[in-house]
């Protein structure tokens, strides 16, 4: 179940006609939910001229850091390996298929990613390694903090669809309408229901 709750308007010192989201995502049991993907797609389908943003996963400690990622459609991905050993990352999944075959250092290509949807990240050597890219078509975009609670800064007035995504949700979440107004701070609030037996990536 997802409930949507809009506050009153706020001004936001973010330039004329940007507006802001400022959005609290919790589970079943109303607790905060940490690495929820949220993000604000236009409703008139137009996509943004804004360029996609660049990111990096690096492999630390056996673990991939940051453990939940999220891009816009046509960012591109460094995937540099900071431990003294080799790993081999790759992801089945059919957003991206793509492998990094054993290597140290940073590779010099980084990995496109061209097409919205879950990517699991996983590496060959090291089997309990876990991380997750969330790839979405607008750049408008947040990921939430231990407390569940993220914002999104810089939309354009108008109506916009706003999802969420967790890597360990129990269904997928409809989409909900919202509108929003230049200089106007609107307040979201979402309820997850998530798997609790499903593996959490063990580092952020």
């Amino acid at each position: 179940m997802i409930r949507l709750a809009v506050a009153g308007a706020a001004f936001a010192a973010l330039g004329a006609g940007a507006a802001s989201l400022e959005i609290t995502v919790t589970d079943a049991r109303a607790a905060p939910v940490e690495d929820a993907v949220v993000y604000a797609m236009p409703k008139s389908g137009a996509r943004s001229a804004l360029p996609a943003r660049t990111a990096e996963i690096a492999q630390k400690d056996r673990q991939f850091v940051p453990a939940v990622s999220v891009v816009q459609s046509g960012a591109s991905v460094r995937f540099p390996n900071r431990d003294p050993f080799r790993h081999h990352v790759y992801s089945f999944s059919p957003a991206k298929v793509f492998e990094i075959k054993l290597y140290v250092g940073t590779p010099a290509d980084p990995v496109l990613f061209d097409k919205p949807g879950e990517v699991a990240l996983g590496c060959n050597i090291h089997d309990s390694m876990l991380g997750y890219v969330y790839v979405v078509d607008t750049p408008h975009f947040a990921k939430t903090d231990r407390e569940g609670r993220a914002r999104i800064d810089g939309l354009p007035a108008g109506d916009y669809a706003l999802q969420v995504w967790h890597y360990a949700q129990a269904s997928t979440a409809p989409a909900r309408a919202i509108a929003v107004k230049a200089e106007e701070t609107v307040a979201a609030a979402f309820s997850v229901p998530l798997r609790a037996l499903l593996p959490r990536p063990a580092a952020n």
